[in-house]
């Protein structure tokens, strides 16, 4: 059994802005070999100048640069399809696979931001995501999603069959999140000047994270009762409503921008806080809450998407949309020693029953759905256990045909990657090369 992987996205670059895709495919390819049938083979397919190595992974990387996203999505629509022949399952890691693909697939969905939260994204971009995600999940034997909150998004907004979703939720690196020695957070705070209390928020600064909300209701506490809040992460986009909040309130002295920190430095941030404070209106996942929470840090967090399956009852759920029931919390946790400790005790055997392994297991399980719904022999299935195939119109019932889409989408990709000359001609040549050789080096 062959199965192909589209790690396209697997990151070079390590940091909070790569942690959730390139976290996600990076344990897949490194749990997933030991826990499969032995006679399955895998084989993921990366960037020209991707590193990155797996037991039991082969790696092909691709001939074409495809650092940029557009020349990335031509690569993925236009050669990558040519070799795909091979495997008896493909698996789309981050929402799309080729419209011209001659194999059974699996996609994974992280989240619908791209339709919830439209304006983040170039008319050109959302135009991409929402057709190609809506037709990939169309055709798709199963769908992957890391919640079931994206699960139940995938139905209502994109019309996804329940029955064809399987949930994975995502897991942590357990020898990196964890609670760490006291001497160890004592030197780490010595070396970056921290307040002996505060609060800490992780994640790129943009409207949808909702801190405006959160200083507002931090504007509320008397000086007596705050502690410094500090935001860690880089500059998105439409942020100036955060600072704008912080000047017009006054916070300058209590509130602090750190901007982007190491993702190796993250697991002292979180052991140094106090509390671990996280909004946010809509997340597909929400990995800070959990790592925040192997780190032994009590949670506060928003009650709605995915964030309460991962904080349970460990962390304490409020509506992101009201600031006074937050300032309330926040006077709450500062004073409440015990509520902090039950949160920390609470956290950590929450945390305790997410991991790696258990996602990549859900993820094995689901290739056997799609193997089995096409048919092929699986390791231990029982016969009655096989689901029926799906009938042919379904698999293909889309609004338009393969070759038109792939042809709007290809002059799409050239005009917005701008690559109608060098590039061009560069490409098209490697087109040329690849078609007769089969090499699996142009995947």
């Amino acid at each position: 059994m062959k199965i192909g992987l589209n790690a396209q996205l697997l990151s070079d670059h390590s940091g909070y802005r790569s942690a959730g895709i390139h976290s996600y495919i990076a344990h897949l390819l490194s749990y997933m070999p030991a826990q499969a049938p032995a006679d399955w083979r895998f084989q993921a397919m990366v960037g020209a100048s991707s590193r990155a190595s797996f037991d039991g992974v082969a790696m092909s990387r691709s001939r074409f640069d495809t650092s940029s996203s557009w020349r990335r999505i031509l690569w993925e629509q236009v050669v990558q399809p040519r070799h795909l022949r091979q495997f008896d399952l493909y698996h789309a890691m981050a929402f799309v696979a080729p419209l011209y693909l001659q194999a059974p697939a699996v996609v994974t969905v992280y989240d619908l931001s791209f339709l919830l939260f439209p304006g983040r994204l170039s008319p050109a971009r959302r135009w991409y995501l929402r057709n190609f995600t809506a037709l990939t999940c169309r055709r798709a034997l199963r769908v992957l999603a890391i919640s079931h909150s994206t699960a139940e998004d995938l139905t209502r907004l994109i019309g996804v069959n329940p029955d064809n979703i399987d949930v994975t939720p995502l897991g942590y690196d357990r020898s990196v999140f964890r609670p760490l020695p006291a001497t160890t957070i004592e030197q780490f705070a010595a070396r970056q000047g921290l307040p002996a209390r505060f609060w800490l928020f992780v994640g790129t600064l943009e409207p949808r994270k909702n801190l405006a909300m959160l200083l507002r209701a931090y504007a509320r506490l008397p000086r007596s009762e705050r502690l410094p809040l500090l935001l860690v992460g880089g500059k998105g986009w439409m942020t100036d409503d955060i600072f704008t909040t912080i000047e017009r309130e006054g916070l300058q002295d209590s509130v602090r921008h750190v901007g982007f920190v190491p993702a190796a430095d993250l697991p002292l941030w979180y052991n140094s806080a106090e509390a671990f404070l996280f909004p946010s209106i809509y997340e597909g996942f929400g990995l800070p809450v959990l790592e925040a929470m192997a780190c032994g840090t009590p949670v506060v967090t928003a009650d709605v998407s995915s964030l309460p399956e991962v904080a349970g009852d460990a962390g304490l759920c409020l509506p992101p949309e009201d600031s006074e029931p937050w300032a309330a919390a926040l006077v709450n946790i500062k004073a409440d020693l015990d509520w902090r400790e039950e949160a920390r005790e609470k956290g950590l055997d929450r945390a305790g029953r997410f991991s790696w392994e258990r996602t990549a297991a859900l993820t094995l399980d689901s290739y056997r759905k799609a193997l089995a719904a096409r048919g092929l022999p699986l390791d231990k299935q029982e016969p009655d256990a096989i689901p029926q195939a799906r009938p042919k119109d379904q698999t293909l019932s889309y609004s338009m045909s393969v070759g038109q889409d792939l042809s709007m989408v290809t002059m799409e990709l050239m005009r917005q990657s701008r690559c109608h000359s060098s590039v061009s001609a560069t490409f098209w040549d490697l087109c040329a090369d690849c078609a007769p050789s089969g090499s699996d080096n142009c995947l």
